[in-house]
């Protein structure tokens, strides 16, 4: 890559120290924002606030997985001493060549990218990098599993929410340790996949049947999926693993008074596989990188 490209990393979990440490040997000049808590050894990562950096010279931006929030929030930076905002102002102040690296996006980034004509590329939107992300979740879901139900996961009832890319590695793996393995979904090719590696396909409009025999949940799906109505025929002893990005696939209010135990299970990579988690991250950006910044 050309020595003089700038970039900018605003926030960031655990998987972003590996990020930084990969992105170091292909950029020549990376600027850290909310890193603060973190020491960083390499010679051309200089970290630095908003206020000081110049954004009319930087080619790349990049976001934590989870973007930022509606107001414009970074909420995933763990190292960080002070609130960081990424403003429209920001944006519009970058060249016109700038891109936008986020994991997942909303409506405010969004907006204000598509307002100045600027790239905006969702990472987790790649299906290579999604499905990579799927092995640490779905390790840290049954992480969670036996260390918050009193049984083995072997023999026990499990019932998956969707069948994507989370869905469907999740599925796998509980499979593998010897759970009963249910997923709800809707499309009639993903019945057969499920049939095809011998877990039991079901209808998510008839989950409800099913709520009485399940001893485990875990939702993947990022809409209302387990409703009030659905929650009343739960057993109260089962457990919800929720991996849904907020906000969830749960009525935590309803789970909660029916005393159902819950866990919204949120940026589990980063907390149970950061080094391999960022790896996955930095073998998808850096392509993207070369592929789109310009050459000075």
């Amino acid at each position: 890559m050309v020595n003089n490209f700038k970039m900018v990393i605003i926030g960031g979990d655990a998987r972003y120290v590996e990020v930084i440490e990969q992105l170091s040997r292909s950029v020549q000049n990376i600027f850290l924002v909310g890193f603060e808590r973190k020491n960083v050894s390499q010679a051309n990562v200089i970290q630095t606030s908003l206020a000081h950096i110049n954004f009319s010279e930087i080619d790349a931006i990049l976001l934590p997985v989870s973007g930022t929030n509606k107001d414009g929030k970074v909420e995933l930076a763990p190292y960080a001493e002070e609130e960081l905002i990424v403003s429209e102002e920001h944006i519009a102040q970058t060249p016109a060549h700038c891109t936008i690296y986020t994991g997942i996006s909303n409506s405010y980034l969004d907006e204000i990218t598509r307002k100045h004509e600027r790239t905006l590329i969702r990472l987790f939107a790649c299906d290579d990098l999604a499905i990579m992300n799927s092995i640490p979740t779905a390790e840290g879901a049954l992480q969670l599993a036996m260390e918050h139900t009193d049984r083995t996961i072997h023999g026990a009832r499990v019932c998956v929410l969707g069948f994507g890319r989370v869905g469907m590695t999740v599925a796998r793996l509980f499979a593998n340790v010897g759970a009963h393995v249910s997923v709800g979904a809707r499309k009639s090719a993903h019945f057969a996949r499920m049939i095809e590696m011998g877990l039991r396909p079901v209808q998510i409009a008839h989950i409800k049947r099913e709520a009485a025999e399940i001893d485990m949940w875990i939702n993947t799906i990022p809409q209302r999926i387990i409703t009030e109505d659905i929650l009343s025929s739960f057993d109260p002893s089962s457990l919800i693993i929720d991996l849904a990005s907020n906000p969830g696939g749960v009525d935590f209010a309803s789970a909660q008074k029916k005393g159902i135990q819950t866990i919204h299970a949120l940026g589990l990579p980063g907390k149970v596989a950061p080094k391999s988690a960022g790896t996955f991250i930095a073998h998808t950006l850096i392509p993207l990188l070369k592929e789109h910044l310009p050459r000075h």
